[in-house]
């Protein structure tokens, strides 16, 4: 595999503790998608063809190349050395010349917006939504959301109704995607903690969901998108 041109379409978004954020810019641009496919293995170009709409090839070519160049830095190794797999239910991990890496890593994307979030020796999920007009919001809320997170969104209309939803959504999108279990784990059986739906946004614990573990989880969305980070907390 010869060198790839360098992923100009990405660029860091923040760091929050241990945790790197690197936003990517998901516009159409045929030079930047065939750039990105040259950073791909002759597998993920396959898997690539697989789906199904232009604009998925397009997701998931650009979000992938942006993981191998960033995750490649950190590592200190050449991408045709990483591999990817994928858990159970579907988070994926990456390999170095057949051994798991020490780094975690999580991929959303919404419109023209994706962010990865990058973790050494943390699990960590990421979610980022475009603010779609139109929605059945209630519907929405009515499958996922809990009694609390419900009686929250009643409280507020308008801009301010659609602003809380998708904060809530993020956040518990964000933990369902840390914990590796994605929307096959009900999302109605935790509900984020209080002091985010009071509007106390960083830094909030969630304690002990799924048996031992606690995790935080932070609202870094901003006015052009809503998105939400959630990690586990470790000693050290």
């Amino acid at each position: 595999m010869t060198a790839p041109p360098d992923v100009a379409w990405s660029r860091p978004f923040a760091t929050l503790g241990r945790i790197d954020l690197v936003e990517i810019d998901l516009r159409a641009d045929e030079q930047r998608e065939a750039d990105a496919v040259a950073w791909l293995d002759a597998s993920e170009r396959e898997r690539r063809m697989r789906l199904r709409s232009v604009r998925a090839r397009r997701e998931f070519a650009l979000c992938r190349a942006a993981v191998r160049l960033h995750l490649g830095r950190r590592l200190d190794c050449s991408n045709r050395r990483l591999a990817f797999g994928a858990l159970r239910h579907g988070k994926p991990f990456a390999t170095v010349d057949g051994r798991t890496v020490p780094y975690g890593f999580n991929v959303s994307h919404g419109g023209a917006h994706g962010l990865i979030a990058f973790a050494r020796g943390e699990s960590v999920g990421v979610d980022v939504e475009e603010r779609a007009p139109g929605r059945d919001l209630d519907g929405m809320a009515a499958r996922v959301f809990g009694p609390r997170e419900r009686a929250a969104l009643a409280t507020v209309e308008g801009r301010d109704r659609t602003t809380l939803f998708y904060r809530i959504w993020t956040l518990k999108e964000a933990l369902l995607k840390a914990l590796g279990t994605g929307f096959s784990c009900d999302p109605t059986a935790f509900e984020v903690p209080p002091g985010v739906l009071r509007g106390a946004l960083s830094g909030t614990i969630l304690p002990r969901h799924g048996g031992s573990k606690s995790w935080r989880l932070t609202d870094i969305g901003e006015r052009r998108f809503s998105a939400a980070v959630a990690y586990e907390l470790r000693d050290g």
